[in-house]
């Protein structure tokens, strides 16, 4: 018989896996035709929301402090290089195949329209978006990934079913978003969410391994780096 904290857990992990699906799929394409104001103030709170719930469901939900543990250096070679890996593969997944075949035209224009919609008008403001998302964007996303949903499904099954269904939640939103950049119909959308999924993967073994976020995190800080330079290189004539 499942006890109602097996039943809270898992109602809090479908929330957790599905919420950012949702909010990707209304701010990138419910939101897409409304005002820029519109459009940051719908991202805005749907992000409090998706990185406040971690802590709801701890303290008002189970009434327990988060297992918070202090930074440790375990495991910061293992993630800085995959995350190095990546951004290789990236750059030369660009300048090799998209560029030079044409794939990435329509990716292009729909960049340009998110960028206007951050309102993103100079350089600086570009490289602010991009500072904020590799340091802080990428920590929040760990610990809703790697600490929480993978951490709430490691105490309910396996490393593998938590690898398998934390990094395919991970992945989900990401399908969107490649979607609106490449199109449903092209390979490109799903192969690049597969890697996305994969990433996952390799980030929750990462932290299954070292018990500490600060090694995915630091991985995961890399390769968002690595993709706000890409995007400078593609944008910075609109800049």
């Amino acid at each position: 018989m499942k006890t109602p904290g097996f039943r809270s857990g898992l109602a809090a992990i479908v929330f957790a896996m599905l919420f950012p699906t949702l909010l990707t799929w209304v701010y990138f394409v419910a939101m897409a035709d409304r005002s820029e104001s519109a459009q940051q103030l719908t991202y805005s709170v749907g992000k409090v929301i998706q990185f406040g719930f971690p802590i709801f469901f701890f303290v008002v939900c189970q009434r327990r402090r988060p297992d918070w543990r202090w930074p440790s250096t375990q495991g910061i070679g293992l993630g800085f290089g995959f995350g190095l890996l990546v951004v290789a593969a990236m750059f030369a997944c660009f300048f090799f195949v998209l560029k030079p075949f044409g794939l990435f035209e329509q990716a292009n224009v729909e960049l340009q329209k998110k960028v206007e919609g951050f309102g993103l008008d100079s350089v600086w403001a570009f490289v602010g978006l991009g500072l904020f998302y590799s340091l802080f964007h990428s920590f929040l996303e760990e610990y809703y990934w790697r600490w929480f949903v993978f951490g709430q499904l490691r105490q309910w099954s396996s490393f593998s079913v938590a690898t398998i269904l934390s990094s395919l939640g991970f992945m989900a939103h990401h399908v969107i978003v490649l979607a609106v950049y490449f199109g449903w119909d092209s390979p490109l959308t799903y192969l690049l969410s597969i890697s996305v999924a994969v990433g996952g993967a390799v980030w929750a073994w990462i932290y299954e391994r070292t018990k500490t976020l600060y090694s995915p995190w630091l991985s995961h800080l890399v390769v968002d780096a690595g993709i706000f330079l890409l995007g400078y290189e593609i944008l910075k004539r609109s800049l």
